[in-house]
């Protein structure tokens, strides 16, 4: 049982910091500035769910992706942790990560599909990150995986929806340092990753 609680309060914290539900906030507003309540509202939902069925696919499916396309566990993990530092460096460094870097984008009921659905809510970042905590996982833990990013996607839905309100409240400084800290634990996360890919090969090579 502890080991569930932990291993939950590690891919919460993992979710969190890559989907940055607050951070997110200040580029739903900009991707729907002018747009009225109820385009705002279908935009929320309909990106919210195509992100939690991307997801959900690469939870699901992951297994027999890397089987497909021959993909180890230590070259995953080596890989993404890279992806995971780099995205976490660049906010950081207070970069928008050219991973997920938006244009000028007009305002229609599509952008729920792209650029906010992919890759804002589920990148590569996101995708790297469930797949990493289910890349050698029981069937629980994958349970876990899917109902804390459905939280997630329920936390981010909520979040786009008050988000006037919490940037009124809050200030745009303070959603900065948010950034800056979920940036930090991304980085470690993504560091973590590189340590397990290496530590996996080695235990392969002297197998």
């Amino acid at each position: 049982m502890d080991d569930l609680i932990t291993f939950s309060i590690a891919v919460f914290t993992g979710f969190f910091a890559i989907t940055n539900p607050i951070s997110n906030m200040t580029v739903f507003l900009s991707l729907t500035q002018g747009a009225d309540t109820k385009t705002k509202e279908d935009i929320n939902k309909r990106a919210n769910l195509i992100a939690f069925i991307i997801v959900l696919v690469f939870v699901l499916l992951g297994k027999y992706i890397f089987e497909l396309f021959n993909i180890s566990i230590p070259a995953f993990k080596i890989t993404g942790g890279i992806l995971i530092f780099y995205i976490g460096f660049e906010m950081l460094q207070s970069k928008q990560s050219n991973v997920k870097n938006i244009k000028h984008v007009n305002i229609d009921e599509n952008i729920a599909v792209s650029p906010l659905a992919i890759p804002i809510l589920a990148g590569p970042g996101t995708i790297v990150t469930a797949m990493n905590f289910v890349s050698s996982a029981q069937p629980v833990h994958i349970a876990i995986v899917i109902a804390i990013f459905g939280f997630m996607s329920l936390l981010t839905y909520f979040t786009f929806r008050l988000s006037n309100l919490i940037v009124k409240l809050v200030g745009f400084n303070v959603i900065s340092v948010i950034g800056k800290i979920m940036g930090l634990i991304i980085a470690i996360i993504g560091t973590g990753m590189i340590i397990e890919g290496i530590k996996l090969s080695f235990d392969l090579m002297t197998n």
